[in-house]
């Protein structure tokens, strides 16, 4: 096949695609480390090492993607060049995300540094009360420490708010089939439309209790985010 084909003995474009997906797994798992790290030490300082090292599988990835554009550019077959090509977009999607995590993270650990500069500067010239500034220091790390732990929470609640959500959607979606199917059934059959008005009564209550639920989890999730500010 020309998905398998090679090019400068640089491997097939399945191969390349391949060693593209297990670096996105292991630059994910170097990203969930690095926050772990953050959020989890008390300096919030991460590791420079295996922040390089993320850092090293994203250019990785971002030369694969460079040679996977190229080769799948040679498929004679117009479909299979359009999956291949969605394959590889998505890959170059997922690095650039990567990339962008990356780059806040090193942001957000160069600020911590800074501060870390300053005050160990600042304590060196305090002459006397030392102990009360670096209790002070001390106090506003920790603050920061349960804000990032808040934010963290919060982001949790409304991930699971969008999943309430998203299945309240598919199980209208799967009401809505089931209601065409039994209509037609109904159709068939020739039942008369006092039962047609029953089954569409039904359905409004079910609409009903679907928009409460929905009004319930925004609640909810508007309460947590207010009580944890």
């Amino acid at each position: 096949m020309a998905a398998m084909s090679t090019v400068g003995g640089g491997g097939s474009l399945s191969e390349v695609y391949q060693n593209s997906k297990r670096l996105l797994i292991k630059t994910r798992d170097g990203l969930e480390k690095l926050e772990r790290l953050e959020y989890t030490s008390a300096s919030g300082l991460g590791s420079p090492e295996l922040s390089d090292l993320v850092k090293g599988d994203i250019v990785e990835i971002q030369s694969l993607c460079i040679e996977m554009d190229r080769l799948w550019r040679s498929i004679p077959a117009k479909s299979q060049r359009d999956l291949w090509k969605r394959k590889v977009e998505q890959v170059a999607e997922e690095a650039d995300s990567f990339k962008g995590s990356l780059d806040k993270y090193l942001s957000r650990n160069q600020r911590r540094i800074q501060e870390t500069r300053e005050r160990e500067e600042l304590l060196g010239r305090v002459n006397g009360d030392g102990s009360h500034v670096l209790r002070i220091f001390d106090d506003e790390a920790q603050a920061r420490l349960s804000a990032r732990n808040s934010a963290t929470m919060l982001e949790e609640a409304y991930s699971t708010g969008v999943a309430i959500l998203s299945k309240y959607s598919e199980q209208r979606d799967h009401l809505k089939r089931a209601q065409r199917k039994a209509l037609d059934v109904l159709n068939t059959l020739g039942l008369s439309n006092s039962v047609l008005r029953l089954i569409e009564r039904r359905n409004r209550v079910d609409k009903w209790i679907k928009y409460g639920g929905m009004i319930v989890t925004i609640v909810i999730l508007i309460y947590f985010w207010r009580w944890t500010r």
